[in-house]
């Protein structure tokens, strides 16, 4: 989620709805500038006791933030706490129980972004030995309790943390239990965005199975392969889901916009202060009538603020965000990017990719997103046949689109190598949540401590 380092006091106001289109049209760039930004968030907890530590004790999450400063972050503060780092690899920030984050800067092709991926876990990973401290790569905490987890001192998540009760059962789950993997992209034009939104919009539901890595709830399997995904199905109607208007032969920027103006608002950001507006209407921000400010207008960062409390499967603002997948070990992290990278980033691929989701119905997209969470890769395809036997064939379209890129390592080798966990999934049929509850009910004799050393950094 955003950390922000700045007022917005001081900004020009928006003044007409098209300055609220030109925020998403900003980004539009030609191919030769297109980036890829990785996100990813992992578990803290200590080593001995597997606890999850608190913000301000000895050894805990701001003495963290703040050893890892050594290697040249830059604390960013809100009022007398740390709690986020800027540096050239981007930003480190806190999720509401201290999930670490890495949000990666934008970089050219996928070698970069494991090189930056392995910096930053070769960094934590030094911290950890010096805090006992241990870093766990799944989409969920798999055997603590809401109780049992800590709350981050910034004001986005104290506002959040009130008003997601009176919106869904399972937002706090959310907030509290669970880490993703994320990859931004960009676009050349609106007409391209709307192409790259409604294909991986469509596909999301095989990232979701590919990445399923959260099968345990405090100590025990919960039914589900993803459980992180179905937690979203339960957090707020208003701000999650598969979009359906994004299929619309007419959507564009202004359709978004539409969308995201119907959203109900979480906060104004004023003088490093969270203002709590939840619930409130940003048309009647635009109006100069909100309650909590009332004679002001929004500014250009607020509408931005605004734009980044929606949660649906694949996100918009000056760039697109793959949001499917769960959290995991060391080369999921490569393999999310490449995955999307390979089907979004050459036109050939994208088309191809296209041609395999575009005959499904909007029941039919909705239906397999349901089962997934569940089911993962033996979720019923439209049409007949499993979501494994398109994952072989869209896992072939990604490849080709990255060989085509042709973009290659000091020795020499493309990005498809990325791809490699994801084959090795499909070839075997079983999820990393499915070879984990085979080793609980196997080797580990239900023993869930277990999964430390597992999937560990």
């Amino acid at each position: 989620m955003s950390t922000k380092t700045v007022s917005n006091r001081n900004e020009p106001i928006i003044e007409n709805r098209d300055q609220l289109v030109a925020a998403i049209a900003k980004g539009e760039k030609p191919k030769d500038r297109w980036r890829i930004g990785t996100e990813h968030e992992k578990f803290v907890y200590c080593r001995k006791n597997f606890s999850a530590p608190s913000y301000d004790e000895p050894g805990g999450i701001r003495d963290l933030l703040m050893a890892l400063t050594e290697f040249g972050w830059t604390p960013v503060m809100e009022g007398e706490n740390v709690i986020a780092l800027s540096g050239p690899d981007g930003a480190v920030s806190l999720e509401p129980a201290g999930q670490l984050e890495l949000s990666g800067a934008p970089l050219e092709n996928l070698h970069q972004t494991c090189a930056e991926t392995g910096r930053h876990l070769k960094q934590v990973k030094a911290i950890g030995e010096k805090t006992g401290k241990g870093f766990l790569g799944m989409g969920l905490w798999p055997d603590k309790t809401r109780a049992e987890l800590p709350i981050m001192p910034k004001g986005r998540y104290e506002i959040m943390l009130r008003h997601m009760p009176r919106v869904g059962d399972m937002g706090l789950d959310m907030m509290l239990r669970t880490c993703t993997i994320q990859v931004n992209l960009d676009f050349s034009s609106e007409a391209d965005m709307a192409h790259k939104f409604r294909t991986s919009l469509a596909l999301q539901p095989l990232a979701t199975a590919l990445f399923a890595n959260s099968p345990f709830l405090e100590g025990k399997p919960n039914g589900f392969l993803s459980y992180r995904s179905h937690i979203w199905s339960d957090t707020d109607p208003h701000r999650t889901g598969m979009l359906p208007f994004v299929f619309d032969d007419s959507f564009g920027y202004e359709r978004y916009v539409d969308y995201m103006l119907n959203v109900p608002m979480y906060f104004v950001y004023r003088d490093g202060k969270y203002i709590d507006a939840s619930g409130l209407d940003f048309k009647d921000f635009l109006k100069g009538e909100l309650a909590v400010l009332p004679g002001e207008k929004p500014t250009v960062s607020d509408w931005e603020d605004h734009m980044s409390t929606a949660f649906p499967e694949v996100r918009l603002k000056s760039f697109l965000e793959m949001r499917g997948a769960d959290g995991g070990p060391w080369n999921r992290i490569c393999a999310l990017p490449a995955f999307w990278v390979g089907l979004l980033y050459d036109q050939g691929a994208l088309d191809a990719a296209w041609d395999e989701v575009k005959h499904w119905t909007m029941d039919e997209r909705e239906a397999l997103r349901s089962a997934v969470p569940a089911q993962g890769l033996n979720a019923a395809l439209p049409g007949g046949g499993k979501l494994l036997d398109l994952a072989g064939r869209i896992l072939d379209i990604s490849s080709a689109g990255l060989a085509a890129r042709n973009c290659l390592n000091s020795s020499g080798d493309n990005e498809t190598g990325y791809l490699d966990p994801l084959r090795e999934i499909v070839q075997s049929g079983k999820t990393m949540s499915e070879q984990l509850l085979d080793r609980y009910h196997g080797e580990w004799g239900g023993d869930i401590r277990r999964i430390y050393d597992e999937m560990s950094f």
